[in-house]
């Protein structure tokens, strides 16, 4: 029986996607729930899978090729079996990898296949298939660009080393890559927010002696006590966070028209960076959870976003947002509000630096912090309010369990 293999049904702020990668090729069998193809739309890879065990008789839209909500991917024959692959050859009479195809005539290409060839300069017609049909797989190409990568220096003969031509210092390749759907929508929103706001941002620093000597004191102990999750320093800014919002509802307020939105939750977005472009997965009525259930919850978005796991669901909505280029050694910067909402905070380096406290100069650990706000909808004496109200928790923690 034919089953069709169609795009997932997109959410209303997805208007189509895009065939990123076919895992499996014509004439290849598939078990029931395994992943076949993956979709890419500008927040989430969507994955489709198989509904019945068979083999994949045929592929509609390959891979770049845009689709819509339940458009026809390609089609899956239920309960057949993939055709034996073709016995090797003899080893004295096997065929070298580079030999052209049988009788002259062009190459039949998987998808994935034809898209390496392209990029790597190879002549389908010159690697033998081992696919169905003599079908030249993804993995045929990887072969022999292998091979003619370590064909020049096998057979170069010694005596003729000193007669290799010489190559230029300077290797000046370049290479043009279709930008990801994400990272186009990213750029989208990123100039977006610079046009449509009146975007400003104020600084601070705050001392992290505090918060490094609490954590320093109770992190196996809070590993042990919440079955291995880790206490790190971006739970102490999640709560501190939460608690400056709800003193400032301004910051933790959007605009929409000509009204102004006040939520009464927080809902706090903690950008990641991932290999597809950065994304901002939302911890979910941040007031209500303890440093660990916000540990556990960044842990589990950073696994997912490596992974391409992240919902639509878990990257929508967010009434604030934290950033924190502190782990790739940025010392200062100043970041993009993600609109809709008003406020972002960005978090940097931490640096030993000479201070002066009480009359003397001392040693602490320092981190400047940065807010960029929507100077329609916060005044200054806010944005900087708020900023103090942050610093002044980091650096005595026990005014976040004292309310004060």
């Amino acid at each position: 029986m034919a089953i069709e293999i169609k795009a997932p049904q997109f959410p209303e702020s997805v208007a189509d996607g895009t065939v990123a990668t076919w895992h499996k090729q014509p004439g290849e069998a598939v078990k029931r729930d395994e992943l076949i193809v993956d979709i890419e739309t500008d927040k989430v890879v969507m994955e489709v899978l198989a509904e019945a065990d068979g083999v994949l008789t045929e592929i509609v839209k390959n891979e770049g090729d845009t689709v819509l909500s339940g458009e026809l991917l390609g089609k899956l024959e239920a309960g057949a079996t993939a055709s034996a692959a073709p016995a090797a050859a003899p080893a004295e009479t096997s065929a070298p990898a580079s030999a052209p195809a049988a009788g002259g005539e062009d190459a039949i290409l998987a998808p994935a296949a034809r898209k390496l060839a392209e990029e790597n300069g190879i002549d389908p017609n010159s690697v033998k298939g081992t696919g169905k049909d003599g079908r030249v797989t993804k993995e045929d190409l990887v072969a022999a660009i292998e091979a003619k990568k370590s064909a020049p220096a096998a057979a170069k003969p010694a005596a003729n080393a000193a007669a290799a031509p010489v190559v230029a210092a300077g290797d000046r390749t370049e290479k043009r890559v279709p930008m990801t759907r994400l990272r186009a929508k990213v750029a989208e929103r990123l100039v977006e927010a610079q046009s449509n706001m009146a975007m400003l941002t104020t600084f601070n620093e705050v001392d992290m002696t505090e918060v490094m000597a609490l954590r320093s004191k109770y992190k196996d102990l809070f590993e042990k006590t919440h079955n291995g999750v880790r206490l790190g320093f971006m739970s102490f800014f999640v709560k501190a966070s939460v608690e400056a919002l709800k003193r400032f509802p301004a910051v933790n307020a959007s605009i929409d028209g000509t009204d102004i939105v006040y939520h009464g939750y927080q809902d706090i977005g903690v950008a990641v960076s991932s290999d597809r472009g950065l994304v901002v997965p939302v911890l979910r009525n941040a007031e209500l959870m303890n440093l660990a259930e916000v540990e556990s919850g960044i842990a589990t978005f950073g696994k997912k976003a490596r992974d391409g796991k992240l919902s639509i669901d878990e990257m929508t909505g967010g009434t604030f947002t934290i950033t924190n280029g502190g782990t790739f050694g940025s010392m200062m910067s100043t970041p993009i509000v993600n609109p809709p909402q008003a406020a972002i905070l960005g978090m940097h380096n931490i640096l030993q630096r000479p201070m002066a406290i009480n009359g003397q100069v001392v040693i602490r650990p320092m981190m400047y912090l940065a807010l960029s706000y929507d100077h329609r909808l916060i005044d200054g004496k806010e944005a900087v309010s708020f900023l103090v109200t942050i610093k002044n928790l980091l650096e005595d923690p026990a005014r976040l369990l004292l309310d004060i």
